[in-house]
């Protein structure tokens, strides 16, 4: 694919510094970048419902995706609705989300409680969402058609009169540590999923939805892009000799959209 943007992700900044090394380890030196958007180049011989010059997003490898030209082995074709920067943070976004929503079970109906991200792709699925975030980022929630409230403790008290019927299920994006409350808020860890946590999930019992390089999931996402149900927020884009200034930016943790790189 000749990349036209891609997105930096926490994943990207914590390979290209060592810390998740065991659980990632990567041949040195790396291009980074997990997920992009761009017009097909070039077909391998397998490959089927694709064609040179169709604009695709999607996934390669753990890198290589922030370059003139990047190999996907997972892609959906890019609604016309989402710009190139917009397609470009919807990759690895999109998968984490819907992944740790899949193993919630069906969402119509139900209250779900979302640490982090999934708010309009949880929405477009039926379910009526509450949303935690710091108090600067209610109305951007509340813009998403989620109730927000804060995050940290007293959690359960605060939703109280959010939720009178209590809350169903719970996804947390953030590994901020609160999976032991949302087990306790939701009444059990199969109510519970997590896409960051995996030290927690796997102690208490919760699902954990790892990020997979799933085209049907992709597929999915445009779906929901192509009916405006779902439009990835870009908070900043930079040029791609910036990538130094982009990996920081998403470092420093307090990104409310996508940080892109234009290709």
């Amino acid at each position: 694919m000749r990349v036209a943007a891609a997105s930096v992700n926490p994943v990207d900044w914590k390979v290209r510094s060592g810390a998740v090394r065991e659980m990632l380890p990567v041949d040195l030196p790396a291009i980074p970048g997990r997920d992009a958007v761009g017009v097909v180049d070039e077909i391998g011989a397998a490959v089927r419902g694709v064609s040179i010059g169709d604009r695709v997003f999607g996934l390669g490898g753990v890198t290589g995706a922030t370059a003139e030209l990047a190999v996907l082995s997972a892609w959906a074709h890019a609604p016309a609705t989402w710009s190139d920067e917009q397609a470009a943070g919807a990759g690895l976004a999109s998968v984490t989300a819907l992944g740790g929503l899949r193993a919630l079970g069906p969402l119509r109906g139900r209250t779900l409680l979302i640490e982090g991200a999934a708010v309009e792709i949880a929405i477009a699925h039926g379910a009526t969402v509450i949303g935690t975030a710091s108090e600067r980022n209610h109305a951007f929630l509340t813009s998403l058609g989620a109730t927000p409230t804060t995050y940290g403790p007293g959690l359960a008290d605060r939703l109280a009169p959010l939720a009178p019927t209590g809350i169903d299920l719970a996804l947390d994006t953030a590994a901020s540590g609160s999976l032991p409350d949302l087990v306790a808020i939701t009444g059990a860890p199969t109510r519970v999923a997590t896409v960051a946590d995996h030290a927690n999930a796997s102690r208490l019992g919760a699902h954990l939805a790892n990020a997979e390089n799933d085209p049907t999931l992709l597929a999915e996402a445009a779906t929901l892009g192509r009916q405006g149900h779902y439009t990835p927020r870009v908070e900043r884009t930079y040029r791609l000799t910036e990538v130094r200034e982009a990996h920081a930016h998403g470092e420093r943790g307090r990104t409310r959209g996508k940080v892109v790189v234009r290709v």
